[in-house]
């Protein structure tokens, strides 16, 4: 469950944007708290500076270095939204409802699973997620960011699992009493074997 761990192209960049972010915090603390040390510093010193001088300083520091670092991350934001929309042909789409309290995911051949999603490693595949009750996330933090499953709209959600293996998601969107147990999980095949286990799946 830890999206710093990932295990697919859509999470990855997530995990980029994420460490990103806490460089550009780091970054940010680290000038206000030098700001800090220096006027406690200069407390009771006389000030032989031209007032002018100052407020170029203070300026450029204050203000100039936060607008460049959040510019940057607003810019690094942008484009990994960007690469993580559902463009180009998938492997597979996948039909996904969320309703109160489970999940059920239907494939192309016609078969359907309940809180157990089969997808094949190594290819993209599409989620198209919708609900019937009320609005739900859908969240796989290892393989993909969230996206809502909202009454009457179709939302579509791309995922690759780089890896065979067994990967948990939640519901990421409070949606009444049950929500803390409204979980389900990938199970990522080898593509040669995917096909035959999904359609055992009913």
């Amino acid at each position: 469950m830890s999206t710093i761990d990932p295990a697919g192209p859509s999470a990855a960049r997530v995990a980029d944007l994420w460490w990103c972010m806490l460089g550009g915090s780091i970054l940010l603390a680290t000038l206000v708290f030098a700001l800090l040390l220096v006027g406690l510093l200069r407390r009771g010193v006389a000030d032989r500076e031209k007032p002018g001088n100052k407020s170029v300083w203070i300026g450029w520091l204050g203000l100039a270095m936060p607008v460049t670092v959040l510019m940057v991350l607003l810019g690094f934001a942008l484009w990994v939204g960007e690469r993580n929309l559902p463009t180009g042909p998938a492997a597979e789409t996948i039909e996904v409802t969320a309703y109160n309290y489970g999940w059920e995911f239907c494939y192309e051949d016609g078969s359907c699973s309940e809180d157990v999603l089969r997808i094949p490693t190594g290819r993209p595949v599409d989620l198209d997620i919708r609900a019937t009750d009320v609005i739900h996330s859908l969240w796989i933090p290892r393989l993909a960011g969230k996206m809502d499953a909202i009454p009457g709209q179709v939302n579509r959600l791309r995922i690759q699992a780089d890896a065979s293996g067994t990967y948990e998601a939640v519901c990421a969107e409070y949606c009444g009493v049950g929500h803390a147990s409204h979980r389900f999980v990938v199970e990522a095949y080898e593509a040669e074997n995917a096909n035959n286990l999904m359609g055992a799946a009913r």
